[in-house]
């Protein structure tokens, strides 16, 4: 249909290829979208709101925190395959440091657990921010997150001891008897876990909440476990695929309560839409120092390809993205 709308030939309902997707209700164009999908994995160490806002002139922070947080709902795919093989286990604490309370006492940092893949090195990881260390709530992840007969590893604290039940090669290290410390003994996880702390203090410094730290975490896991990808068009359509999966959520439900005018950053005045396509390119150009390739396209047909889930002709502009199977290294 002109409209760009669908129509059923047997009910002649209408619906549309953005239905049921983080782009339901957008009062952007999705040309904008694309540029601020671009922009996010084109960005190896990540973007935070401050930055999405100056790099495309946006007038409202809450704008570009909006439009990060969508996205970042739509980074982790449902239905991931499990870690397998050799898996190290570990929480580590996030936020601010109090002289007051150590150990596993929580005080006032959020407690993340983390599962780190691989043997000689690490490959994929799994995070989720946990209220306990409770066996039940540690055992819980294992499961969800780890296939069975592989080869756990961890450390002595009893909140572990119910693993090996379930049919893992449990193996635990007891750091107070082996001489090595943490880092030694289980080098991938706490590898990890460094790097997830430099992170939020490099690029968001610091600023995150408890409330969207799970987000975040999606993030840095959608980073990390595809930090060898080569091609960034393969980035873009792997999360225009996860924005298609994802559920809507609109912006007036956001914490954030952002407000819905955006400003040109020439011009000053408000309106209903972003910065003009040719002064959104300028500066990803800039910002970015790569190619544009041909991302400013035929909206529709993209995320038509996307959600039919193989391409002949998606207008991507990476030729790698026209396959339709995508290989293990960017799951």
């Amino acid at each position: 249909m002109r409209d760009g709308l669908r129509r059923c030939t047997v009910c002649r309902s209408e619906t549309s290829v953005i239905a049921g997707s983080i782009f339901a209700g957008r009062r952007s164009p999705l040309v904008s979208w694309f540029a601020v999908v671009w922009y996010v994995v084109n960005q190896k160490q990540g973007v935070s709101a401050l930055g999405l806002q100056r790099v495309l002139g946006l007038g409202s922070y809450q704008t570009a925190w909006a439009w990060l947080h969508k996205l970042r709902r739509a980074m982790v795919l449902p239905g991931r395959e499990l870690l397998c093989g050799t898996v190290e286990v570990d929480e580590t604490y996030v936020g601010a440091r109090h002289t007051s309370v150590g150990g596993r006492s929580l005080g006032h940092k959020t407690i993340v657990v983390i599962a780190v893949e691989g043997d000689r090195a690490p490959e994929r990881v799994r995070m989720r921010r946990i209220p306990n260390v409770k066996r039940d709530t540690l055992a819980d992840f294992v499961l969800d997150h780890v296939a069975r007969g592989s080869e756990v590893r961890t450390d002595a604290w009893t909140g572990y001891d119910e693993i090996g039940r379930y049919r893992f090669d449990h193996v635990v290290t007891n750091m107070s008897s082996s001489g090595d410390p943490a880092h030694v003994a289980l080098p991938h996880v706490h590898l990890v876990a460094s790097l997830l702390k430099r992170w939020i203090l490099g690029t968001h410094q610091g600023a995150i909440s408890h409330t969207h730290l799970d987000y975040y975490l999606d993030e840095f896991t959608f980073r990390f476990n595809r930090r060898r990808a080569r091609h960034r068009g393969l980035l873009f359509y792997r999360l225009l695929e996860g924005a298609m999966a994802a559920e809507p959520h609109p912006t007036k439900n956001s914490s954030a309560n952002p407000a819905n005018s955006l400003r040109t950053a020439e011009s000053g005045e408000r309106s209903g839409y972003p910065v003009p396509r040719k002064a959104i390119a300028a500066r990803l150009r800039q910002a970015a120092d790569v190619p544009m390739q041909r991302w400013v396209v035929a909206s529709e047909v993209t995320l038509q390809v996307v959600r039919s889930g193989g391409a002949t002709r998606a207008p991507v502009g990476a030729g790698s993205v026209r396959n339709a199977q995508v290989s293990g290294a960017y799951r």
